[in-house]
């Protein structure tokens, strides 16, 4: 029972998490200015850590700085063997080979580096922005939010997505086992040992989430005459290409403007479209409904927010989104840009905190 003054723990909106977390992957897409690449990915580490629960899925955000981290070093890799080398502060000279059309290693310069590096840092960026999203989101919540003619897809995505969190907790709980019986060993030794129990617990969770599915009803559905199949399928398909043109144009500086919001906006009116014919199939009941309410707002509203300041900015003042490489010189720190990356750490303090697990309850 909740009682004067104990602050509101319930869980946002999956819906508001993944708003919040695209807009701040569009800001990141925008620009390569190291500063707010690295400040786009501090955000999002401290709204994931201020707001993120105790589900398998709320602890891999770790997995995703890693991967980000492991990209950068792939890409700067890359440009030492493949890359084509500009620049003029030389840094070091590799035995070059020449091949047809490509030429391996050669002189290395710092302004190269730098680029490469930038490159990947902005990839690795959108996986951290993404990361958050699955961090705070349940994936199981998310299912019930979408719309019933992408029911059979969501369900398919939820599985998929929970699978490796899933799997990463069977290991840990068998490693635990494991040592409370005195069972210690690392290395390759050990996967032997710890591969069989972990495949089984898969296939056992597997099992009992197949059989829930089951007797909730997913994947049931009415028959649809075939007009009605094809009709949905060429709206949703239609609007599916349009809407992926248009985030393109709005993405793509030097696209005409025809292809850039017209195109998103008329792309999403058909798949709504096609969605809301094929949805008829698809008869769902949904209990205890996840709320819209005023914190929600907040969330989606500060990553959009964050998008429109970047893309603004780079309409205004595009050479502050760049890093200056020639010549080599500091990224500037556009203000407008940085309060509106800074925004979206809105949701470290309106979001409200997600419940405590209860025990035997899964989350």
């Amino acid at each position: 029972m909740r009682t004067a003054g104990t602050p509101l723990t319930r869980h946002l909106h999956p819906v508001a998490w993944w708003v919040w977390a695209i807009g701040l992957a569009v800001a990141c897409s925008r620009t390569t200015n190291p500063l707010l690449l690295l400040l786009a990915v501090g955000v999002a580490a401290m709204v994931v850590a201020a707001k993120r629960g105790s589900s398998p899925w709320a602890r891999a955000f770790r997995l995703y700085l890693v991967l980000g981290a492991f990209i950068i070093v792939v890409r700067v890799l890359l440009h030492v063997v493949v890359g084509y080398k500009l620049g003029e502060t030389r840094l070091y000279t590799l035995p070059s080979v020449e091949l047809p059309g490509i030429t391996l290693l050669g002189p290395l310069y710092l302004e190269g580096l730098l680029a490469a590096a930038v490159e990947g840092l902005r990839l690795a960026s959108l996986i951290a922005c993404i990361g958050a999203a699955n961090a705070l989101a349940n994936p199981k919540r998310l299912l019930r939010a979408l719309p019933s003619s992408l029911h059979e897809i969501g369900t398919a995505v939820v599985i998929s997505v929970t699978v490796a969190p899933q799997l990463a907790e069977s290991v840990q709980r068998v490693r635990r086992a494991r040592v409370l019986r005195g069972e210690g060993g690392t290395g390759l030794r050990s996967v032997g040992r710890v591969a069989l129990p972990v495949l089984q617990d898969t296939l056992d969770r597997s099992l009992a989430l197949a059989s829930a599915m089951d007797s909730r009803g997913y994947g049931r559905r009415t028959p649809q005459p075939d007009g009605t199949r094809r009709v949905t399928a060429a709206l949703t398909l239609t609007g599916l290409l349009g809407a992926g043109i248009g985030m393109y144009g709005l993405l793509d500086a030097t696209a005409p403007r025809v292809i850039g919001l017209p195109m998103l906006l008329a792309g999403l009116g058909l798949a709504a479209l096609g969605m809301r014919v094929g949805g008829r199939s698809v008869q769902r009941s949904v209990y205890r409904p996840d709320p819209w309410a005023i914190p929600e707002w907040l969330v989606a509203g500060s990553g959009l927010l964050a998008a429109v300041a970047v893309v603004v900015q780079s309409t205004r003042a595009p050479g502050t989104l760049v890093l200056p490489v020639s010549p080599l010189a500091a990224p500037a720190l556009p203000t407008l840009a940085v309060l509106g990356v800074l925004l979206a750490a809105l949701p470290a303090l309106v979001a409200p905190d997600p419940p405590a697990p209860r025990r035997g309850a899964t989350p």
